[in-house]
């Protein structure tokens, strides 16, 4: 789960991390009173999408009057924003965050992420921050310093300062730098984060670190745990079909191809989108029926796929497991008819109950095409999407 900046940073403040006051708003008339609530000479008027790269896809501009935050409001609020975090048909800006302006000396970044292969919490440092820190990461690696947090201590005041120095920060400015880095990793911690950035982490003229912007994901496993974090996320930045999808208990994740795929396990799901693409086709989606699917929830996941215009096959692969292949059988028949499919319809089943799951297919009348290997049932739905 995602949320936006100004809720990210409102959330860090919490945790002792310095950033720009800021007004959230809905309208070009509330961006214009929060400027003159924040007064000053100059504001930022930033679009909270759930979407990195905003400043260069015209996101975020700056303002020197109140008459041009009125302006710069209206040519982004209701703008499709597209970056390289979006779908090419960008994202709808329904909201922005108008904030005093920031006497920008350097640009830096911090970020924090799982390390699976460390199993610990990772920092990371660069002192080249700002809107192409992915090509620091691409072209000069050696600028991106990182520390494993050890999870039984947190992230000490050594490590701390050690980045601190690493991407230049001054040593008048290391306890203010100490107390952001810290702060990050705790709100990091407590909030069963997956991802943590600030880019870019600024030094001022005045030598002050202030974190000019914040982005937060969450492990949606743990929210749970979080109700708070819960109420702060927004619907209208998240995939009506991945919505639908979650109040079945379905993981869907929808793509830009035309061949849907119904699997159970997200391991055989992957498989199944590559060996899709192994033989020429494109996948419409990635939808993990689970291990307890029921007809019920097949006929969602069918009713969802159907949704997208773009669709021309579907391949259902089924790994007979804890979830037998007569109940997948059940449900295909069921969600087939229920819907009135007519898209072409593969399927591949192995394991539990296969030939009786098979078996119930052939005796239902649907022209369902049947595979035995998952090379074979790839191949028909690849020519099945292209004679469509």
């Amino acid at each position: 789960m995602k949320i936006h900046e100004y809720q990210g940073k409102e959330l860090l403040k919490r945790y002792g991390v310095a950033v720009p006051r800021g007004i959230p708003c809905f309208s070009v008339d509330e961006a214009v009173s929060a400027a003159k609530t924040l007064g000053g000479p100059v504001w930022v008027v930033k679009a909270q999408i759930h979407a990195g790269g905003r400043g260069k896809g015209g996101g975020v501009k700056l303002a020197r009057s109140v008459d041009e935050v009125r302006q710069r409001a209206s040519e982004i609020l209701g703008m499709q924003l597209i970056t390289h975090q979006t779908s090419p048909q960008g994202q709808k800006v329904r909201r922005l965050l108008i904030e005093e302006g920031a006497d920008i000396k350097k640009e830096l970044y911090i970020g924090l992420v799982v390390d699976r292969v460390t199993q610990r919490i990772t920092m990371m440092a660069s002192s080249e921050g700002g809107m192409d820190i992915e090509e620091v990461a691409e072209h000069t690696p050696e600028k991106i310093h990182k520390v494993a947090v050890d999870p039984a201590v947190g992230l000490a005041d050594a490590e701390a300062d050690s980045l601190s120095r690493q991407i230049g920060i001054p040593e008048a400015s290391l306890p203010q730098a100490r107390t952001i880095l810290k702060g990050l990793y705790q709100a990091f911690w407590d909030t069963d984060a997956s991802l943590a950035e600030i880019n870019p982490l600024i030094l001022t003229g005045d030598g002050r670190v202030v974190a000019l912007d914040a982005k937060l994901n969450f492990d949606s496993n743990a929210l749970f745990r979080h109700p708070e974090i819960v109420a702060l996320r927004d619907l209208d930045e998240e995939d009506p079909a991945e919505i639908e999808a979650s109040k079945f208990d379905l993981a869907y994740i929808q793509l830009d191809g035309n061949i849907g795929c119904l699997v159970n396990g997200a391991g055989l799901a992957m498989a199944t989108m590559d060996t899709i693409k192994l033989f020429g086709g494109e996948p419409a989606n990635f939808l993990d029926v689970g291990g307890g699917a029921t007809t019920e929830k097949v006929t969602e996941a069918f009713k969802i796929m159907l949704r997208n215009p773009e669709l021309k096959a579907i391949l259902v692969n089924i790994f007979g497991g804890i979830m037998k292949c007569d109940t997948i059988a059940e449900g295909v028949i069921a969600a087939s008819k229920a819907v009135g499919l007519k898209v072409p319809l593969v399927v591949r089943m192995k394991g539990t109950n296969e030939d009786l799951g098979k078996k119930m297919l052939a005796e239902s009348g649907l022209p369902i095409i049947s595979a035995d290997t998952m090379a074979e049932a790839a191949q028909k739905v690849v020519a099945a999407a292209s004679a469509a």
